[in-house]
């Protein structure tokens, strides 16, 4: 039977532009076409398509768009139109998620910068996140992408994904999916979520290894990776090194020797992140990874 919290066709969406501006109106276009090809309602929020220099109008307009957004008890969903910069601007004034509470059960979905409002919304009662495909990228997934967003939205099994196990045995936990850039601008604000035991999920672009380096020895400071349970990275797109000398490491070789030595379950090369397939994955559920097969399984589809 349905869980009244699942999405349904039919249920009534919301585009939000919290981040960037929107540039790809083609792809956008179509992203809202294959979701009311799914028989959902989508309703284009007034201001979505707003510029204020590289954001999707000012933080006022942004910051009120989403509050609405939230506290509109028609709308099941919060369609994010695309990534960019920006959602981290809009939580300096968020209220106190303690006095925070929604007039339904929502769903927010997106990936890159949104993973500031993933990881800030995954903690209030009702929300459920998930990391996966933006309206600008949904047209240029593959279908079996496209119907996995449907399948965990909509309550059906996940297949598991596969990737590059590097070892370490199997463990469980909460699945955290971010993009590292993002996500690493939290740490130490009161948006930075408790990572104790989770599994971490990691995807970035347009970084090169010394940055992602960088990153990653900044997390290893903080004491955060440490405290996890597991790490499944996804695609590191458009990373290549740079051209000054040939001396210069590559991704993989930074992800190896940043992380290698937690001696904990790592899985690599999984098909999630920027350029496609970014196979769709729920925030805060229970998931399990093998590092020695490779495989991260969510074991349960969430409910809210």
């Amino acid at each position: 039977m349905l869980n009244q919290n699942w999405l349904k066709p039919g249920d009534l969406l919301q585009v939000i532009s919290p981040s960037g501006c929107l540039r790809e109106l083609d792809a956008f276009e179509k992203g809202v076409e294959i979701w009311r090809s799914h028989d959902y309602q989508v309703e284009l929020t007034p201001g979505y398509d707003e510029q204020w220099g590289y954001l999707a109008g000012t933080d006022e307009s942004r910051f009120t768009q989403l509050i609405a957004a939230i506290s509109n008890e028609n709308y099941r969903g919060l369609l994010c139109s695309r990534g960019g910069y920006g959602t981290t601007r809009l939580l300096e004034n968020w209220p106190n998620l303690n006095d925070f509470s929604l007039p339904i059960p929502k769903w927010l979905i997106g990936f890159s910068d949104i993973t500031a409002l993933l990881w800030t919304f995954s903690k209030i009662s009702n929300f459920s996140c998930v990391h996966g495909p933006l309206l600008t990228t949904l047209a240029a997934e593959p279908e079996w992408s496209i119907q996995r967003l449907f399948d965990l939205v909509e309550g059906r099994s996940l297949e598991p994904l596969k990737g590059n196990g590097w070892g370490g045995g199997q463990a469980k936990g909460y699945l955290m999916p971010a993009n590292l850039t993002v996500a690493g601008h939290l740490l130490g604000t009161k948006y930075q979520p408790d990572l104790t035991g989770t599994i971490l999920a990691l995807e970035d672009t347009n970084e090169v290894p010394y940055r992602i380096d960088r990153m990653l020895t900044h997390w290893r400071m903080a004491g955060v990776l440490q405290q996890l349970n597991g790490i499944a990275l996804g695609r590191f797109s458009q990373c290549s090194p740079g051209l000054m000398n040939n001396t210069e490491f590559t991704v993989e070789d930074v992800l190896r020797d940043r992380l290698a030595d937690l001696n904990i379950p790592i899985v690599s090369d999984l098909p999630f992140g920027h350029d496609s397939p970014n196979a769709a994955l729920p925030v805060g559920v229970e998931a399990h990874i093998d590092g020695d097969t490779g495989v991260l399984e969510i074991k349960s589809n969430p409910l809210i």
